[in-house]
């Protein structure tokens, strides 16, 4: 079982920047990855960003360019730099962390981003 906690999030003015930051109590390797999705009220949630244990990312096309993941050294953090924010972009974040190599899928409480024009 592999817990998550999330913070920052907020609000923000359109064209502004926040930070999110999702601690893990595993540390991503391999294949595993951890990342960021999204909620918009009445939508379903999307990928974000996410991240493996070898660094490798991949992003929404409505976030390329924009928002940017990251770990640290110890890989049991996932950060996401969100830069040129926009109102489209409120949703409830979800940080996430997959497991293909023993198998779990695990998802953080959830951290609301409002944007305001």
């Amino acid at each position: 079982q592999v817990q998550l906690v999330e913070s920052g999030g907020g609000l923000m003015q359109a064209g502004g920047s926040l930070r999110l930051s999702c601690t893990a109590s595993a540390s991503l390797f391999s294949i595993n990855t951890m990342g960021w999705y999204r909620q918009a009220p009445g939508k379903q949630r999307d990928l974000v960003a996410t991240i493996t244990g070898s660094d490798s990312t991949n992003y929404a096309d409505s976030v390329k360019g924009r928002f940017t993941v990251s770990t640290n050294n110890a890989k049991n953090m996932v950060h996401l730099l969100m830069s040129s924010l926009k109102p489209e972009d409120t949703a409830v974040y979800y940080c996430r962390y997959r497991d293909f190599v023993r198998g779990g899928d695990y998802w953080g409480q959830g951290t609301q981003v409002t944007v305001s024009s």
